[in-house]
């Protein structure tokens, strides 16, 4: 069956805005056709590259009548409202995460998307990485016997600049977040987390009173355990690895190399080129089968998109992980 391309309306063009920009224009199946920043000037330069017409406000771009979806790129304070906004207009939407900061204002907003039957996904782009895709699928194949322990290793390259820290939410609701949503992708139900994290490097950390170091272990409904290990910075370069642990074997994801071109003298055996610098090439591949998934969930086709519920469910698991880190506790969850 042939489809007219989907045209999106793009809200937000920082970093990650561009990103999907790239990706829309990239999809045979998506077409830009709005695109919205109060910093026009961001607009107007993304839609002389990929396509479209630039406005400074999202309410042009819903009152357009000229878009199938809408892919929310914007800071996330403005999501819950621009949710709303794409759900009560009755137009499918991506949006990145966090769904907000203040799981009261997602619970609010809950029933509204449930009631409204509009497709609602979340930008969790690592479960469309196809290594890490790949053994989530050969773990529920059942290869290495039932999961008995995942552990998820992800650090940073560098700590982020302190403004950003100060309204990011702290390290388990801005960088954990997407670790969070990848337990889930192996082990959905999660009933337990238990959270340490500590501050030895990074000032603005420091200044913000959050964490730039930490380890969260979570407990499955079956008794699986996952241990994610994070940190702010890298000096090896962007790390992104997962062990999965089963009774009858293992199965392990590698850091991404720049090369696959190994370097062997007198002095050193296999020495192998840096890992990828960070998400933007390390998820390229990601952020494009995530957008490829997403059109199919918005024509209503069978989709393995992220919904709002999981990103209801990875605010859930932050929320606990910061709980317990600052009081020392072990939190019981309940993501119903």
């Amino acid at each position: 069956m042939s489809h007219a391309p989907l045209r999106f309306g793009l809200i937000g063009t920082g970093r990650i805005g561009q990103v999907h920009a790239a990706s829309i224009a990239a999809d045979p199946d998506a077409q830009l056709s709005w695109v919205a920043d109060p910093f026009v000037d961001g607009a107007r330069r993304v839609a002389a590259t990929y396509g479209g017409t630039a406005t400074d406000t999202p309410d042009e771009v819903f009152a357009s009548g000229q878009v199938d979806a809408i892919l929310i790129a914007s800071p996330t304070p403005t999501h819950v409202d621009l949710i709303a906004q794409a759900v009560d207009a009755g137009i499918p939407v991506l949006c990145e995460k966090p769904i907000d900061l203040d799981i009261a204002r997602v619970e609010a907003l809950r029933p509204r998307v449930a009631s409204a039957g509009v497709p609602v996904a979340l930008g969790f782009n690592r479960r469309f990485d196809p290594a890490f895709a790949s053994a989530r699928a050969r773990v529920a194949a059942g290869e290495i016997g039932a999961l008995e322990q995942l552990t998820i290793i992800s650090r940073d390259p560098s700590a982020p600049p302190a403004d950003y820290v100060a309204v990011s939410g702290g390290i388990f609701r801005d960088m954990t977040i997407h670790d969070f949503d990848m337990a889930r992708f192996f082990l959905p139900e999660i009933v337990e987390v238990s959270a340490s994290g500590s501050t030895t490097f990074d000032a603005g950390a420091a200044q913000h009173g959050d964490f730039d170091t930490a380890v969260t272990t979570l407990r499955a409904a079956s008794g699986a355990l996952v241990t994610i290990v994070n940190s702010r910075h890298s000096a090896v370069g962007y790390d992104q690895r997962i062990e999965a642990f089963g009774g009858t074997g293992m199965l392990q994801v590698a850091n991404a190399p720049t090369s696959l071109v190994s370097l062997s003298t007198a002095d050193a055996v296999e020495a192998k080129p840096p890992y990828e610098p960070f998400f933007l090439e390390r998820y390229a591949a990601a952020y494009a089968a995530e957008l490829h998934e997403f059109i199919r969930l918005a024509r209503g086709e069978e989709s393995t998109s992220p919904t709002f519920e999981d990103g209801r469910a990875a605010l859930i698991l932050a929320d606990a992980a910061q709980r317990s880190a600052t009081e020392r506790v072990v939190v019981p969850v309940d993501l119903r």
